[in-house]
């Protein structure tokens, strides 16, 4: 697979040389572009990651700076984007302050390369470091409170929802909406919570924690509605109440997961016995095609308009208006 390392960096003019610097060597090879975005710093910024990149020729480093200040949000959008455009296969996030251990890119990207994952979370909440590693009192007392209400909300399980440190497959990314979403800092939890409706596999790694002079520029009441309101309006969109851009399947004809609701009694009804042949007419997004494929059927799907990601779910995909007949 192709690897992207993705720095974005915003007045790190200080610190971006060191993060570079600390990519380990051993690792270097299997990188295919560092992308430092320079999200149109008041500092020199972009001039010492130029610096860097005419001193160390074997790192592939491409650096860019906005031409106006994109946000948070908006600028891992402008990255994600041009890797994909670029055919990488897997990008990891890094901050350009040195607030996540670039040391640790083999371990984020390994849980992909070896298929197990889509989606890495660096989690500084597994063990018990986040304190000892310099994390405000207020900061992890309002991670945990926002995590637990993140994961009730929302159906997940994860030790932490707001790590800047992440790995992604670029072909699940490529099939959600992301750049609908936030410019913000809560673009994180957007992002996430697209991946995880997608059905991306998400896995947490821990990481240190390191908080050093850098200028925290979230606000944190801010944010912390920004996030719980993302989280609930998706949930809103999965029961039925309105559409959402963070909701694949808001749009779609809704999974049922009660006992005896259609789809469980179809997936009853087909069993985990000998292997079929199943027609599912209009299939939409694919999603009880994909759980029947899972237990060893051959599912064939019709649909008029199919949702991007249903040719995947299914084992044929036979695009077709039934009125008019199948081809």
């Amino acid at each position: 697979m192709r690897i992207g390392v993705f720095i974005v960096a915003y007045n790190a003019a200080t610190t971006i040389a060191s993060v570079l610097e600390r990519i380990p060597e051993s690792f270097r090879p299997s990188i295919d572009v560092v992308l430092v975005s320079d999200d149109f710093s008041t500092d020199e910024t972009y001039e010492v990651g130029v610096a860097y990149q005419r001193e160390k020729a074997g790192l592939p480093i491409t650096m860019v700076r906005q031409r106006r200040n994109l946000g948070y949000g908006g600028n891992q959008k402008f990255g994600y984007r041009w890797l994909i455009d670029h055919g990488l296969d897997v990008a990891v996030l890094l901050h350009g302050d040195g607030q996540y251990a670039p040391e640790l890119l083999p371990e984020m990207v390994a849980p992909i390369l070896e298929g197990r994952a889509d989606f890495v979370l660096g989690s500084r909440m597994l063990g018990k470091g986040a304190l000892a590693g310099g994390m405000p009192l207020y900061k992890y007392v309002g991670n945990r409170i926002l995590t637990r209400f993140q994961n009730r909300v929302s159906g997940l399980h994860l030790s932490e929802w707001h790590s800047g440190y992440r790995a992604l497959s670029l072909e699940q990314l490529a099939e959600i909406p992301f750049e609908e979403n936030a410019d913000g800092f809560h673009f994180d939890t957007e992002v996430l919570l697209q991946l995880y409706d997608a059905g991306a596999r998400i896995v947490e790694v821990p990481i240190p924690t390191y908080y050093g002079d850098e200028i925290c520029r979230v606000n944190g009441l801010t944010y912390a509605k920004d996030v719980s309101m993302d989280v609930v309006r998706y949930r809103l969109a999965r029961l039925g109440f309105g559409a959402s851009h963070l909701a694949r399947w808001s749009t779609a004809y809704a999974w049922k997961d009660a006992p005896d609701a259609s789809h469980r009694v179809t997936l009853s009804a087909v069993g985990d016995g000998p292997t079929r042949r199943v027609l599912d007419l209009g299939c939409g997004s694919g999603r009880i095609a994909d759980e029947l494929r899972k237990r060893g059927h051959f599912v064939v799907g019709v649909d008029e308009a199919p949702e991007p990601g249903t040719v995947k779910r299914v084992d044929r995909l036979v695009v077709a208006d039934l009125d008019a007949g199948l081809p």
